[in-house]
């Protein structure tokens, strides 16, 4: 433990990776190694495959390409920092750095979030009236739902920064986790984070809660029978996000470093294998390059 002065903020945090596995760091460091180069590989992937072919040019895939940009963002926010706790044994975060990396965990898995949420809409409005689909999602619509979300994610997650920054800090620095979350720092100050706390839950029903809401709603009877067969990736994705996340809340342990790494990993593939103009896309790609 790094020591610290009463009612001053630590210079720095030690990440503890995760406790009860040291003995398995070196398995789980190579995992998590594999299922970060494949995120990287596939997301990258499919946003070139949505920028190349001009049969993607649609609503659904431009808000694909936005959830694929996500999840890159999402993952290399935290693995790269895993590995290095877990390879090098590099675990002390200096303490704006840590605040600055808890902001961007949140705003991206905030706008995660939202952009399920347009594509849940869009998903409704082909299915519903397929043909205004395209006066009703036009590009205009399009950009200032994608920023619409991106500024909520943004906003809503300013204050955690400045909320954890007032706190006094007079006991450990050590945080069980592999990188600065929101639920791990306000476990560590020795006075009341009533505000945080509540706060939290304000941001939780007002993104999380409100979307899964919303979803529901556009996911009526008629809409979920007739998007059964052609929606089950977005479905999928739907549950890969949202259950991990649920999971996290309440036991906020190895399944935390799940919930980021799922949706990355297994969104392009959800896609890639569900959606037809996807799979014939990749067909031509690979055939022109013969």
């Amino acid at each position: 433990m790094l020591p610290t002065t009463h009612n001053a903020a630590p210079q720095s945090f030690i990440l503890n990776g995760i406790p009860g596995l040291e003995a398995l760091h070196t398995w789980i460091s190579l995992s998590l190694c594999t299922i970060y180069i494949i995120s990287l590989v596939d997301n990258l992937g499919l946003m070139y495959l949505n920028y190349y072919e001009e049969s993607l040019h649609h609503p659904m895939y431009f808000f694909l390409a936005m959830l694929s940009l996500i999840d890159l963002f999402t993952c290399t926010t935290t693995l790269p920092n895993a590995l290095f706790i877990f390879w090098f044994k590099l675990k002390e975060i200096n303490f704006t750095a840590c605040l600055v990396q808890m902001f961007f965990v949140h705003r991206f898995t905030g706008v995660e979030s939202g952009v399920l949420l347009l594509m849940a809409l869009d998903r409704y409005v082909a299915i519903c009236y397929p043909l205004h689909c395209a006066t009703i999602l036009t590009n205009s619509v399009i950009a200032k739902a994608g920023l619409a979300t991106f500024l909520r994610g943004v906003l809503l997650m300013i204050p955690f920064p400045f909320l954890v920054k007032r706190l006094p800090f007079c006991q450990s620095n050590v945080i069980s986790h592999t990188y600065c979350d929101h639920m791990s720092v306000v476990k560590l100050p020795c006075a009341s984070i009533k505000i945080n706390v509540i706060y939290g839950l304000m941001v939780a029903l007002l993104i999380g809660v409100f979307d899964i809401c919303c979803i529901s709603v556009l996911s009526s009877a008629d809409a979920w029978q007739k998007a059964f067969s052609t929606c089950t990736a977005h479905i999928s994705a739907i549950i890969i996000t949202y259950v991990p996340a649920f999971f996290t809340f309440f036991t906020h342990r190895f399944g935390a470093n799940l919930y980021l790494l799922l949706p990355p990993t297994l969104n392009p593939k959800l896609y890639g294998m569900k959606t037809k103009q996807i799979r014939d896309s990749i067909t031509k790609l690979f055939q022109a390059e013969k």
